[in-house]
């Protein structure tokens, strides 16, 4: 008992447990048996962070481990325990606003979080208890508990589906708030299942909850009076899950299985990591740097302040005695307060709001991106959208971008252009395709005894229309109109010899599939005659080209993976005939049939591919009685594994899919995205290399690289594949001598590249492009011999080389590889991935920046993508034109904060070579705590909301901006080290430009001189005027918000201190400031010396926006279309020439 009690403790149990046990209705089985329930979790979904009880102190945690906010606790903590010469409430209130408005942020969010889970677990259900229906609510429902769902309604679990009102036990469902999907998809009830639930006794053995949606291994043993046990195979297609929609069903009854936080949805919103931004990193060195000051300055007056009181009498003068607890306190514990006080009195160089501030300006900066109306899709009535605001300037420091082929730089809508039967080119008529001014058409195309013989096109058309997943959707009377626009599929009386009659009826009805290849392969089948009609109770109906109704019983699918890449349906005909149907990509079935079936069929496969188009084999075998009976008790074997299920069947599958015959081939088109070519173009000219990571076929994927324009006519493509490492060398001595080889070509005789030089221009330089697949980068990214790390070397230098780079049959896996091969390299670039499927998901995740298109795979991508695009065309502008703003905003912002500290910080040190080191502050409390919360945060947090130092309109139309601040350009030291001196000279001219004022004996009228504090009010309010003022400079977008909040902090300045200082403070125990500012604005002379030193102060900023050499932003000329007429009409209306003053240009729009 001790030792199952420590293995509990340590996770033992749950490490030796793989699966778990399920009582169906929590009926004991065999009844016979005592029945002790399992406990499982409840139903409740938790997706917030905080309750009411542990908010605060969770919450405090959590934001004392921000080095800055601790820092500023420690110095409060001092000013509270130690005599130091200003109030803890210079420093506490200013941690206190940064805590609390943080802090009700955090809360507002985990409150709807709280909301939206409260209306998750309050849902209304219905469960079976004693044969009776029983209402309640989600939370309520335990793991076995059997429920009823109707049309329309949401499943409160993953259930197992035991019974449906549908005749042939399934449901349709459809997962859009999982995956996007839209369309029904099929679940069926377990076989042999008992009609009357109350009687079932049964359970489920399946494995533990893990967030594979597609994934599920699980068996039911059924148990029936005097009978054997029965068991069955429980697979995804018997699975519910939570979140998803009943659908085309008026209800069914399942049991729970994984309830609460254990479901699939609940653990897919889970693990996500935090992506943090390269800015960040560099405040983290600014910060440094700014404490390596701060310390500085406090050992500074430390020791000076000792030094000063070891001169004879400067220790103890006559004015003041010290205590004689101060003369018995130990010297170096003296020593260690007066650098604490020190510390304190100059801590404010430090920005503790600047956090605040940039996550304000990341928060409300990110809806600027979702109200963008150019991003918005009328097609699918959508915008942008924002997962991620802490990554708006990651946007404009991208230097390399992998982007997934179909789907994003396609539109993955596909459309039936031709396919080949034994070696014969099928294709419509008047339809020819081009490439590069060259009609192409194989063998003859117009009489029938010309093409194959008609048992081999029925035998394909057979194939078309049976080796698929398709769904047939019958319309209802409303629905009629809209499929008919939809669906319907031209109607071609005559097409290449084959005659087939019109349906209206067919042409009326909807197909519904997970992928839009197969419904193009079956609209491609009806084109030539043979409709597939739906599947009824596990049988296949067709309709061949004598309107015949032939019916098929559907006996087994072998479905599609990635790895495998080609499907397979097992199916009988009513002659007792058994068949398999199989489709693929090309490389997985050409090995699996006859060569001499392959040399008729490989012509055309590749002349396809050339041309751009998706292309699939279509192979057959009939199975003997034997070999169908060996395969099935292969196959239920493995489906009934509840360890390494999905390799068993891998194996099945190979073991069956041999042997077969090729019959031909099909030609896909997925058209290019609308600009795809414009938008490569421009990010390319913009100096981000861009990479094409795609699962396709090379021929394919090099012509849509072709296409979008990312390889032009005169780029030397080096090619890196199984062909190219054939011979009669390992494969290993080959990779290297080719890397070897281009690495020669590419990287040590190609001429050093010249900053700002786009490709379009015309240049003498030979650009490269490289190709290689994916089980060639298998060797180079996972290399045999030990000795071989030296191949990722030369490879990433000669991609890096490249203007583009194509990796085409990779696996998802590999994609993530890649991405993560050249973030680690050298000088750790930037990277962005951009895919619409849920193979893109991992190097999404991967990246720095993860953008998912919200296309027609699902919205695995756009769910787990820190922004999602509605087309690929507007990543240009959220690149150049969002991405360039938001860096420059934020860069600003940064430098801005130090800048002011540091203005306001230096005079209060210079200040105490003129005090005797005592420690006296320059500034009253009120000023101190004030300046970072009130006076000076308003108009910067404005700035970087809406500035615009270049007109949008000008970004995206020269590119070539964006290398302007590319690898943190704004914020590297040398613009830190300017921004310093500004702030160094400022504070300066502030104290000593005040100092000289102040040599004057009378400055008011009665002759009378100013105090002290007098002197230091004068100091701040130049601060105020001229960090606001030198804003106000920077600023080139002039907005309301701009002036109102430039002018009214000024305006609000002046204000409190007339008010601070007019008014006896009954909670002050000194006045300090009582009049100081109304008889310090009553001097001529300090009027004079407050404009006079703002002007001063300013002057630098005002020299060099006269006499900098403007900025001209010359547009790059558009590309002419074959008529001669520019691309883009829009662009050629605005002039060439844009005038800029400064390094944040002002620009002419």
């Amino acid at each position: 008992m001790l030792r199952r009690g420590l293995n509990r403790l340590c996770g033992g149990d749950e490490k030796r447990v793989d699966s778990r046990t399920i009582y169906v209705g929590h009926r004991p089985c065999p009844p016979t048996e005592a029945f002790i329930p399992p406990k499982f979790c409840d139903n409740r979904i938790v997706s917030s962070k905080y309750t009411v009880w542990n908010f605060l102190p969770k919450n405090l945690f959590e934001q004392f481990r921000r080095i800055a906010n601790f820092y500023f606790l420690i110095i409060f903590l001092v000013q509270v325990i130690v005599d130091t010469p200003t109030s803890p409430v210079t420093s506490g209130l200013p941690l206190f606003f940064v805590i609390t408005v943080t802090a009700i942020k955090q809360g507002y969010e985990d409150w709807l979080r709280h909301k939206a889970d409260k209306e998750v677990n309050k849902y209304p259900a219905i469960r079976l208890e004693n044969g009776q229906r029983a209402r309640t609510y989600s939370e309520n429902i335990k793991v076995g508990d059997v429920v009823e769902v109707v049309e329309d309604e949401t499943f409160p679990c993953d259930l197992i589906l035991l019974q449906s009102s549908r005749d042939d036990g399934t449901c349709f469902v459809t997962t859009a708030s999982l995956d996007g999907e839209s369309n029904h998809k099929t679940h069926y009830t377990v076989p042999d299942m008992e009609k009357d639930l109350e009687s079932l006794s049964a359970t489920i053995e399946c494995e533990q909850p893990q967030p594979d949606l597609y994934k599920f291994v699980g068996r039911m043993h059924i148990y029936k009076h005097d009978q054997e046990t029965f068991v069955r195979s429980l697979g995804p297609e018997n699975l519910l899950l939570k979140g998803a929609t009943l659908k085309n069903t008026k209800k069914i009854y399942a049991v729970a299985l994984y309830t609460g936080m254990e479901t699939k949805m609940a653990l897919n919103y889970q693990g996500k990591s935090q992506k943090r931004s390269a800015v960040e990193k560099s405040i983290n060195g600014f910060l440094l740097v700014y404490l390596s000051i701060l310390v500085s300055k406090a050992l500074v007056c430390t020791s000076l302040k000792y030094w000063w009181q070891s001169r004879e009498g400067q220790d103890e003068p006559w004015y003041n005695q010290k205590t004689q607890k101060e003369r018995d306190t130990y010297k170096f514990l003296k020593m260690f307060t007066d650098f604490l006080s020190f510390m304190v009195l100059f801590n404010f160089i430090i920005p503790v709001s600047m956090y605040v501030t940039v996550e304000m300006q990341k928060f409300l900066g990110s809806f600027f991106i979702t109200w963008d109306k150019d991003f918005f899709d009328p097609e699918i009535e959508e915008g942008a959208l924002v997962n991620t605001s802490d990554l708006n300037e990651e946007l404009g420091q991208v230097e390399y971008v992998f982007t997934d082929k179909t789907g994003t730089l396609t539109q993955n809508n596909m459309e039936f252009i031709e396919c080949c039967i034994d070696g014969f080119q099928y294709k419509n008529r008047d339809s020819c395709s081009e490439l590069d001014g060259f009609c192409v058409t194989d063998g003859p195309i117009s009489k029938l005894q010309e093409k194959a013989g008609r048992e081999k096109e029925e035998l394909f058309l057979r194939a078309l229309c049976l080796c698929h997943t398709v769904q047939v959707k019958e319309p209802g009377p409303d629905e009629r109109t809209e499929l008919d626009q939809v669906d319907q599929v031209d109607g071609l009386d005559q097409v290449d010899g084959l005659h087939r009659p019109l349906a209206q009826a067919q042409e009326e009805r909807g197909f519904i599939a997970s992928s839009p290849d197969e419904v193009a392969l079956v609209k491609g089948a009806m084109k030539y005659g043979f409709t597939f009609l739906g599947l009824e109770s596990k049988t296949m109906k067709i309709k061949n080209r004598q309107n015949d109704i032939e019916s098929y019983d559907l006996l087994h699918v072998l479905n599609f993976d990635p790895v495998r890449r080609r499907m397979s349906v097992i199916v009988r005909s009513r002659t007792g005939e058994t068949m398999l149907f199989c489709k693929g990509a090309d490389s997985s079935i050409f090995p699996r049939v006859k060569q001499e079936e392959v040399d008729r069929i490989r012509t055309h496969v590749e002349r396809n591919a050339t041309e751009g188009y998706r292309t699939l084999c279509v192979a057959y075998k009939r199975l003997s009685p034997e070999e169908f009976a060996e395969a099935e008790e292969r196959l239920q074997e493995a489906r009934l594994a509840l360890q390494d299920r999905d390799e068993k069947l891998t194996a099945v599958y190979n073991q069956v899919e041999t042997d077969m015959s090729l019959i031909g081939a099909t030609a896909v088109e997925d058209r290019l995205q609308e600009e795809a070519a414009e938008t490569m173009e421009a990010l390319q000219g913009a100096g981000m290399k861009v990479w094409v990571l795609t699962g396709d076929k090379m021929e394919t994927a090099k012509s849509t690289c072709y296409a979008c324009r990312l390889f032009q006519r005169g780029t030397e493509l080096l090619e890196l594949t199984v062909r190219t490492l054939e011979g009669g060398r390992r494969r290993e001595e080959r990779l290297y001598e080719l890397l070897q080889d281009y690495h020669k070509k590419a990287v040590q005789d190609a001429p050093p590249a010249k900053p700002g030089v786009t490709r379009s221009w015309a240049t003498a330089q030979q650009e490269y492009g490289f190709i290689i697949d994916g089980a060639t980068l298998s060797l180079v990214l996972n290399p045999a011999d030990a000795n071989s790390s030296r191949y990722k070397s030369l490879f990433l230098q000669i991609c890096q080389n490249c203007c583009a780079v194509l990796c085409c049959r990779m696996a998802p896996l590999q994609k993530a590889q890649i991405v993560r091969m050249v973030k680690n390299c050298k000088g750790s670039p930037i990277t962005l991935s951009i895919g619409d499927g849920a193979n893109d998901v991992s190097m999404i995740l991967e990246a720095h920046v993860g953008i998912g298109i919200k296309g027609k795979e699902g919205r695995q991508a756009v769910r787990n993508s820190d922004y999602a695009l509605p087309k690929l065309k507007h990543l240009k502008k959220l690149l150049l034109a969002h991405g360039h703003l938001y860096y420059v905003r934020i860069a600003h912002l940064v430098q801005y904060f130090f800048y002011k500290n540091l203005c306001f910080i230096l005079p209060q040190f210079l200040y105490q070579f003129f005090c005797g080191y005592s420690q006296q502050p320059l500034y009253d409390a009120a000023y101190l705590t004030m300046y970072n919360i009130c006076f000076t945060s308003m108009p910067i947090l404005a700035y970087s909301l809406l500035e615009q130092h270049i007109c949008i309109e000008v970004l995206m139309d020269n590119a070539i901006l964006y290398r302007d601040i590319a690898k943190n350009a704004n914020l590297r030291w040398g613009p830190f080290l300017y921004w310093t001196v500004l702030g160094v000279f400022q504070g300066l001219m502030f104290f000593f430009g005040v100092r000289f004022l102040f040599s004057n004996p009378a400055l008011q009228d009665n002759g009378q001189v100013f105090g002290n504090w007098s002197y230091g009010t004068t100091v701040f309010t130049i601060l105020v005027f001229t960090v606001t003022l030198k804003l106000a400079l920077d600023t080139r977008h002039w907005t309301w918000i701009n002036h109102f909040v430039i002018w009214g902090s000024l305006c609000f300045y002046v204000f409190f201190s007339f008010f601070w200082g007019g008014i006896i403070w009954p909670f002050l125990r000194q006045q300090r400031l009582y009049f100081v500012f109304a008889n310090m604005l009553s001097s001529v002379s300090a009027w004079l010396t407050i404009i006079l030193l703002i002007l001063l102060s300013l002057l630098p900023d005002i020299l060099l926006m006269v006499f900098r050499k403007p900025k001209t932003h010359v547009r790059q000329k558009p590309r002419l279309t074959s008529a001669g007429a520019p691309k883009s009409p829009r662009a050629s209306a605005r002039p060439l020439l844009m005038r800029t003053f400064s390094d944040e240009s002002n620009t002419v729009c």
